[in-house]
């Protein structure tokens, strides 16, 4: 009963701050529509929309997050305008960081560490992080799960699952799957508040990519680290503007690597950190390409992991008509009006035509924005499994991009693709 109140209680506020920021959008749109066209419209309601989820908070700027990457499902117009939410939280104060540290340790002064920077280093939604020692010596960054954070988020999430239930029996949303996209959205959300599971994240991924050449993924200091707080190895100088000072061939070297780091993650081993945005991807002036912040990972199936793989194959060579076949059998299912075998015929023409572009005219961007165009167009649904791990090509091409404009995607991934389809494989 409490927790239908509170329940009531919270929907009533975002119902409140939707029509505050959403209800204009009915007298402005069409105005907008008429006078700068259908085009500058759509973005202007995306636009109010993220602004929305800023103003409600940290649960919903994740959610859309998540929901920015459904580019199969949802207009471009949204999706691009999701992809520019950012946390905008104030980093703990002092009384907050010792409510979090009883929460982790149960005392304000754990005996595991000699000294604790009482100023963050860095702040999210869920957490922030702190330069501390060891009773070791040991210099260590210290990632603290806010306190009271994990109620207010549920409470959010099962607000969000009340109200796809209601929309998936409204005509309008027929044929979209609103309850599993929101169900898989909600999961990856909450996922980034399980710090053991995020720290587990992080071992498995040092370990996948200790044999990609430069780059470095933190350790986990296994007796430090709680269920609320992960210590890990403290990395020094970290900035995202490490790389515009250094020569054309570091540059190109740091392409390199991180676009290694993500094929070797697709097509070898199937575990894909999704979330690699320039703050949880890093240059150091040693020419290490640096991977923090494993909360938002995703194990592929076997069967998805080897479509993945063939699918990026046979782009590579130009077997269209396999690649279109591959997006149907991987999804996870048809809209009653699907038109599979347009779809079919679409979707071989953008591979070829793929194909024969040159390097510096080719982007991932615009393939992936128009294969989710022609995905949403004729019916066909992609799987969460796979588009997850695609978001992380697509987030990560823009930096690759100013550090070597004439990168070549495609011939990049050939030697990865043939040890992740013929190589000896490692149990999961």
């Amino acid at each position: 009963m409490r927790t239908r109140w509170a329940l009531t209680r919270r929907g009533v506020r975002v119902l409140a701050s939707v029509a505050w920021h959403l209800a204009p959008v009915l007298v402005t749109g069409p105005v907008i529509a008429v006078t700068h066209g259908r085009q500058r419209a759509h973005r202007h309601a995306a636009g109010r929309l993220t602004t929305l989820l800023t103003r409600l908070g940290s649960t919903y700027v994740k959610a859309g997050q998540v929901l920015g990457t459904r580019r199969d499902l949802l207009p471009a117009a949204l999706c691009e305008s999701l992809a520019t939410l950012h946390d905008a939280v104030a980093p703990l104060d002092r009384a907050g960081t010792r409510r979090a540290l009883i929460e982790a340790y149960g005392t304000a002064q754990p005996d595991t560490f000699r000294t604790l920077d009482e100023e963050p280093v860095a702040s999210g939604s869920v957490a922030c992080v702190y330069r501390a020692t060891l009773s070791t010596g040991e210099t260590v960054a210290l990632k603290l799960r806010r306190p009271g954070v994990e109620p207010i988020m549920r409470l959010d999430l099962d607000l969000m699952r009340v109200v796809a239930t209601v929309l998936a029996r409204l005509p309008m949303f027929r044929n979209v799957p609103v309850v599993q996209v929101v169900d898989s959205m909600c999961a990856a959300v909450l996922g980034q508040l399980d710090f053991e599971r995020e720290a587990d994240n992080l071992r498995r991924l040092r370990r996948n990519l200790s044999h990609v050449p430069r780059v470095w993924v933190p350790r986990v200091h296994d007796e430090a680290t709680r269920a609320r707080c992960i210590v890990m190895e403290f990395i020094p100088g970290l900035d995202t503007r490490t790389a515009d000072g250094l020569s054309r061939a570091v540059r190109r070297r740091f392409a390199s690597s991180g676009m290694t780091a993500i094929y070797h993650m697709l097509f070898v081993d199937g575990f894909v950190h999704c979330d690699l945005h320039p703050g949880n991807l890093y240059f150091t002036a040693g020419s290490q390409v640096v991977v923090l912040d494993a909360g938002f990972s995703v194990q592929l199936s076997e069967e998805l992991r080897r479509l993945f793989a063939e699918f990026f194959m046979n782009m590579s060579i130009g077997r269209g008509r396999y690649c279109a076949e591959i997006v149907v059998r991987s999804g996870t299912g048809l809209r009653p009006d699907a038109d599979v075998p347009v779809f079919l015929e679409r979707m071989a023409e953008l591979v070829e035509r793929s194909h024969g572009l040159p390097a510096r005219e080719f982007s991932l961007i615009s393939f992936a924005a128009e294969m989710f165009d022609l995905q949403r167009r004729y019916g066909v649904h992609a799987a969460p499994e796979l588009i997850f791990p695609l978001l992380s090509l697509l987030v990560i091409e823009g930096t690759v991009r100013d550090l070597d404009p004439g990168m070549d995607f495609q011939e990049l991934a050939k030697p990865v693709l043939m040890e992740g389809l013929f190589g000896r494989r490692q149990p999961l």
